[in-house]
């Protein structure tokens, strides 16, 4: 007969929105174990498997803290709790917890005050004002001696949040295998129970296989992030599900390094909690955050290949967009194809068509050069150096949309769209600098063959003023370049060759480059005024720095406003993520583009 050997969840922690798939082993009749589901429509020898899932609900009123959403809260910022969409941020388990977040939290209250501008917010606002130097009152219970980091005020706490006892009863939520928590669970234990039943008489056979989860946790969201016009204009265009603000005949680019399942493990991201390294909880909040930039093109990288095409091209094609991917090559990696990653690029249909793509192997490039210039007894060493499955994915697109009146010549407004990820080890300089410059090389004969803008997005795994960089922005590499040292091919001798003739500038340093707009000093403070890049696009324990790009030829486009940076203040040091809220080690980058006024190619 049917048997249930054992069961239990994957997850550790459910979170809201998140579905839970128990894992359950069976002992079939023919006394072999297996995993395969048994449901009522396909009965095995007179036997099924029925499941429910139950809420556990008591007179208790449990409250999750917003930063440590495993632990019970205790208290609450009066501030954040008057304010609807702050409520969810306001809850906190110590005084200690509210101290360590104060940097993030305080610029929850700095952003409500600036929007709000109400009446009714100003006595809160000035007593929750950065630099006060006091606190804004007094604090209750054991908050009463708390001190803010850096002198930043704290706000009014009520009294602690009390809790009652009482019985539980059982709430049945699912009747299938797998279940979604949805919001009326959060804080609530669920059970899942699964049993044999006959599948003539319903009747259940032997006792339930059961597990209890631990609370359910809401599924933190980040704090929307801004379109900041880089002329500094007092309005700023919010990016949400109901729109933004965009100029006509204008676009946007976004290029996210979205952090692959098979790289986000807790071998390599111990510190991590494994609830916010877990692919369902990383892939929901990624979609909503890719989904609400709402941007024309969307770059992607360390897209598996699964999910490509399970997830991210159909989830996309549902708000509009076309899907385009090449996969890293595999003479490296070894197991299962369909966990390899590559790069994804999305546009929406209704503002761009398919022209033509390009796939860029690194591999083969390699191959190309050691058969060139290897001699035969040294071209195993050279390959074993050289071949690291980089790809790029180059697409040309079509523009549906114009800035100027419609060119008489007919000419096909089109735009060139570079997507990469460039090899990620920092010993091997030698290798990221030919495989930028391999890029460039095959960039330029698309740009010889038609006057084309074009874009250069990715994750290149090198810092602001390392060689590929400077090659990228600047044209050319210095010799005396200190990463020019390490080349043991000698594949970029000369030096001399290692130039390219597009015009290439880095979007984000307009917030330096365009002057001193009215409200732009916040955001320059984010550039390295060094390098004129963002202090920091991937944050890590050990590595906090830039190492995502978006270039534009700044002769035929020009940048209009992009997406806000992050302040490295905010930064949760105890994740690999910039917060719990953020779905990957890198963050996204967001630039709206319009087309010079001398060109009518887009």
């Amino acid at each position: 007969m049917l048997s249930v050997i054992r069961v239990h969840l994957p997850s550790e922690i459910p979170i809201v929105g998140c579905e839970l798939t128990p894992y359950v082993l069976v002992r079939r009749p023919d006394k072999n174990s297996a995993t395969d589901d048994v449901p009522e429509s396909a009965p095995l020898e007179g036997y099924f498997l029925r499941y429910r899932w139950y809420r556990v609900q008591s007179d208790k009123k449990v409250t999750i803290c917003s930063v440590h959403p495993t632990e019970q809260a205790t208290l609450q910022c009066v501030f954040c709790s008057k304010r609807r969409s702050l409520v969810p941020k306001s809850y906190h388990c110590t005084p200690k917890c509210f101290t360590d977040a104060w940097q993030h939290h305080r610029t929850l209250h700095e952003r409500a005050a600036a929007e709000n501008n109400a009446n009714e917010d100003d006595d809160l606002g000035r007593n929750n004002s950065v630099g006060s130097g006091a606190l804004a009152g007094s604090l209750s219970g054991s908050m009463s001696n708390l001190n803010i980091a850096n002198n930043g005020p704290a706000p009014f706490y009520p009294s602690n949040i009390t809790q009652k006892n009482g019985g539980e009863t059982l709430v049945e939520v699912g009747a299938c295998k797998t279940y979604t928590p949805i919001a009326d669970d959060i804080g609530h234990v669920l059970k899942f129970e699964c049993v044999v039943a006959n599948a003539e008489t319903k009747q259940i056979m032997g006792h339930p296989s059961t597990i209890l989860t631990s609370r359910v946790i809401p599924a933190p969201s980040p704090s929307p992030r801004k379109l900041v016009p880089v002329n500094g204009a007092d309005v700023m265009g919010h990016l949400d599900q109901d729109g933004r603000i965009q100029s006509a005949g204008s676009f946007t680019v976004l290029s996210y390094n979205i952090l692959s399942d098979t790289s986000a493990s807790s071998d390599l991201y111990s510190y991590c909690p494994p609830w916010a390294l877990s692919w369902p909880y990383r892939r929901q909040n990624l979609l909503r955050e890719i989904v609400g930039y709402r941007a024309d093109v969307v770059c992607l990288q360390e897209v598996q290949s699964d999910h490509f095409h399970e997830i991210f091209a159909p989830e996309l094609e549902k708000h509009g967009y076309q899907a385009l991917y090449k996969r890293k090559t595999n003479e490296v990696l070894s197991g299962s194809t369909s966990a390899i990653d590559g790069c994804a690029t999305f546009f929406r249909r209704d503002r761009f068509s398919h022209v033509k793509k390009y796939d860029v192997e690194f591999n083969k490039a390699a191959q190309s050069l050691t058969d060139a210039l290897i001699p035969q007894t040294q071209k195993r060493a050279a390959l074993n150096r050289l071949v690291k499955d980089n790809i790029a994915l180059i697409v040309v697109l079509e523009a549906k949309f114009g800035n100027q009146p419609t060119d008489p010549s007919g000419k096909r407004q089109l735009i060139c769209v570079a997507n990469t990820h460039v090899n990620v080890q920092q010993d091997l300089k030698d290798v990221k600098l030919w495989q930028v410059h391999t890029l460039l090389k095959g960039l330029e004969k698309i740009a010889a063959s038609a006057d084309i803008p074009m874009l250069v997005c990715g994750d290149f795994n090198t810092i602001p003023g390392s060689a590929p960089h400077t090659l990228l922005v600047m044209g050319k590499v210095d010799p005396g370049h200190p990463d020019l040292a390490v080349d043991p091919l000698n594949i970029l001798r000369p030096h001399t060759k290692l130039t390219h003739q597009l015009p290439l500038v880095s979007a984000y340093s307009s917030f330096v480059r365009n002057g001193m707009g009215v409200g732009l000093e916040q955001h320059r403070r984010r550039i390295d005024l060094n390098t004129n890049e963002p202090l920091f696009t991937n944050c890590t324990r050990d590595f906090i720095g830039t190492h995502d790009y978006i270039f534009y030829t700044a002769d035929t486009l020009m940048v209009e406003s992009l997406l806000e940076l992050l302040d490295e203040d905010g930064l949760r040091k105890d994740t690999a993520l910039p917060s719990p809220e953020w779905s990957s080690n890198h963050i996204a980058l967001l630039a709206e583009f319009r087309c010079m006024p001398r060109t009518r190619r887009c």
